[in-house]
């Protein structure tokens, strides 16, 4: 397991664990990050990341990827 803002543009993951505050969970959850949900990093800009999960595309902070474990 390694946390999301450490995985490669394009590559693939599985969500294993969403970790952090609980509001700060249920708003991830709220935006398809959920365990076991597929997941593709898309790019990386600035160090905060847009992902592609649940047919939608994201963009997070980096603080947030690291929470998210794939």
């Amino acid at each position: 397991m390694i946390p999301l803002a450490m995985l490669e543009a394009g590559r693939f993951g599985v969500i294993k664990r969403v970790g952090g505050k609980a509001e700060t969970r249920k708003f991830l959850e709220n935006l398809g990050f959920v365990q076991g949900a597929p997941i593709t990093l898309i790019a990386k800009i600035s160090g905060n990341v847009i992902v592609s999960v649940k047919e939608s595309r994201v963009a997070i902070s980096s603080e947030m990827a690291r929470q998210i474990m794939v």
